[in-house]
């Protein structure tokens, strides 16, 4: 394993300060933003989040049709992005549609419009 060395002359402490200052002061919205990278990072999380974006409001039984998965799949991952507020559930007398919470549309549109994006490249 390659060993890293600082090699520099002398510290810029007033850079220093400044880059601490701005971490703590986004330590709120970075822990938000990796809860919702961690949870979009997930295959099936994304495709059911885009899902979501795209048509506005599924149930769980639409989502296992389209993603050709078991309902208790879905539902499991339904659950954890209901357990960060990413979506949220309506009762229509027996179905549970579910839908993007809007309060998240700032941190969760960027992500998913990559998915349309065309100049991505791997």
């Amino acid at each position: 394993m390659e060993k890293h060395i600082c090699i520099r002359l002398e510290a810029d402490v007033s850079q220093i300060m400044d880059c601490r200052s701005s971490i703590v002061g986004l330590d709120k919205p970075l822990t938000l933003v990796a809860q919702v990278l961690n949870l979009a990072g997930n295959k099936v999380r994304l495709q059911i989040l885009h899902l979501l974006q795209r048509e506005e409001r599924l149930c769980v039984c639409d989502l296992s049709d389209i993603l050709e998965m078991n309902v208790s799949a879905i539902s499991q991952h339904l659950r954890k992005l209901k357990d960060r507020n990413l979506i949220y559930a309506t009762k229509e007398a027996q179905t549970i549609f579910y839908a993007l919470n809007k309060d998240k549309f700032s941190i969760l549109n960027p992500i998913l419009n990559l998915l349309n994006a065309e100049n991505i490249s791997v």
